[in-house]
C-alpha cells in the first residue's frame, strides 16, 4: 500500500500543482488579482439595443450609462450604432493562468472533464490509502487518527459556516 500510494502521490504532483494555484486564484476572481487590463475593439451588428449589446459583449449587468448621438457609453467602453464597432477595456487572467482557471472549473461537456474526474478519484485514494500506511496498533497511527478527525471535523465546519 505504501508504494502504490507514493507513486499514485507521484503521478498527481503535476495535476495538484493545478489545482492548487487555480484554487488560490479563483478565491480573488472578484477581484482584479493578477489580472492584466485589455483593449478590445469588436465589429458588432449595427442598431443593437441595450438588452442586445450587453449579450453580445457576455457581461453581467450591463448598462448603458449615456447616448450621445450614436455613441452609447458603457462601463469601460463605448458602442457606435451607425457603425457597429464596440471599443472597451477587459481585465483578464494571463493566458496559462486562464488555462488552468479553465481545467479547475471544467464541465461534463468539456474535453478535459475525464482527466479532472481521474484526478479526484486518485486523490480519493490517496486519503483513504493514507489510512493504511501504519499498523492499526501503533503510536503513530493513533496519533494520524485523531489529526485527521481533527481534518474532518473542520472540514464539516467549513461547509456549515
Amino acid at each position: 500500500m505504501r508504494m502504490l500510494h507514493r507513486y499514485v502521490g507521484y503521478f498527481v504532483l503535476g495535476f495538484t500543482l493545478i489545482y492548487s494555484i487555480s484554487g488560490i486564484i479563483l478565491v480573488y476572481r472578484d477581484t482584479d488579482f493578477l489580472k492584466r487590463e485589455t483593449t478590445v475593439e469588436r465589429k458588432l451588428p449595427v442598431n443593437l439595443d441595450e438588452a442586445a449589446l450587453g449579450s453580445e459583449l457576455h457581461m453581467r449587468g450591463f448598462k448603458i450609462i449615456k447616448t450621445e448621438g450614436d455613441l452609447h457609453y458603457f462601463a469601460n467602453g463605448t458602442y457606435n450604432k451607425a457603425t457597429g464597432v464596440a471599443n472597451y477595456k477587459i481585465k483578464a487572467l494571463p493566458t496559462i493562468l486562464s488555462k488552468m482557471n479553465s481545467v479547475h472549473k471544467s464541465v461534463s461537456q468539456n474535453p478535459s472533464h475525464l482527466f479532472t474526474t481521474i484526478f479526484g478519484i486518485l486523490l480519493l485514494f490517496l486519503a483513504v490509502s493514507s489510512l493504511w500506511m501504519f499498523k492499526p496498533k501503533a503510536k503513530i497511527f493513533k496519533k494520524g487518527m485523531i489529526v485527521a478527525g481533527s481534518g474532518v471535523v473542520i472540514a464539516i465546519a467549513l461547509l456549515l459556516i
